[in-house]
């Protein structure tokens, strides 16, 4: 009997109160317009995390997990990105400096950027149709701009309009770091499409970017219908051509479509008669 006894003290596990499992992943975020200071997620696959605080005061959030420590950088503040496009004769440099300066009346820094490549109206200056002006930054790539502008004047800007922005190839990097990593809004206007309708620089490529995008529309200047298309009147085939009503026109589908026909014709015409030109001579 006492060999048994002794052989089931062996075989017989002692248990000890089995303490409550550790909350998952537990963030804490202090803030001051939320009242809840703290969110927990949970899911059934997450391993048990301690806590992890972020403090206004520390630039890092800080993670720890069986001895593994994590530290992540996270965004000063939280940008914004807004496109508006449509085709030429719109109103897009006409809404985007309605809202520059809505944003300017509001209290808040702003900055206006053009590309050097339209001179038009001058380098100093975004000009509208109608001869709005505002002065802005005529630059050949956005990328330059934090340093000519000035790192700690730039630091302290809030908003950031850019127009015609489809020559500007460094537009999705300069935008994306702008908004998620520095935290300005940014305003950009252009067109989405060039004259045979085919994506125009990178303009589009910033739409998966944007809080918001506003598609604007003219008028057909051959019926007065709605118009989404630009025509290019003139013989020029560069996808970029700097000009305006002398070169362009805006145009609603029917008409794009004939005057393009009509266009496709008149240069066959003026081929044609180059080439019993150069024959003759």
């Amino acid at each position: 009997m006492f060999a048994v006894s002794v052989m089931k003290c062996f075989l017989t596990p002692t248990f000890s109160a089995i303490p409550k499992p550790t909350p998952l992943a537990l963030f804490s975020f202090a803030s001051k317009s939320h009242p809840c200071n703290s969110t927990t997620f949970r899911h059934p696959s997450f391993l048990p995390l301690k806590s992890a605080i972020f403090s206004p005061k520390s630039a890092f959030l800080s993670i720890q997990n069986r001895g593994m420590h994590v530290e992540v950088a996270p965004p000063s503040s939280t940008g914004e990105i807004h496109v508006i496009v449509g085709p030429m004769f719109s109103g897009k440099t006409t809404s985007l400096l309605r809202r520059i300066q809505s944003e300017s009346s509001n209290g808040r820094s702003v900055a206006l950027i053009k590309s050097n490549k339209d001179t038009r109206y001058g380098l100093d200056a975004i000009v509208t149709h109608d001869g709005v002006k505002l002065p802005c930054w005529a630059l050949a790539d956005l990328s330059s701009f934090r340093q000519k502008f000035g790192p700690d004047a730039y630091d302290q800007l809030d908003v950031i309009g850019i127009d015609e922005a489809q020559f500007f190839e460094d537009l999705y990097d300069f935008c994306r770091v702008a908004a998620d990593r520095d935290g300005k809004t940014v305003i950009v206007a252009g067109l989405d499409g060039d004259y045979l309708r085919r994506s125009f620089g990178s303009v589009l490529d910033i739409i998966p970017l944007a809080d918001s995008v506003t598609k604007l529309t003219a008028r057909c200047e051959l019926c007065q219908k709605r118009a989404f298309f630009t025509l290019r009147k003139t013989e020029e085939k560069q996808t970029e051509l700097i000009g305006g009503a002398d070169v362009y026109m805006p145009v609603c589908r029917q008409h794009y479509v004939s005057g393009q026909v009509v266009i496709e014709a008149a240069r066959t015409v003026l081929e044609s008669r180059k080439d019993d030109c150069v024959s003759l001579a």
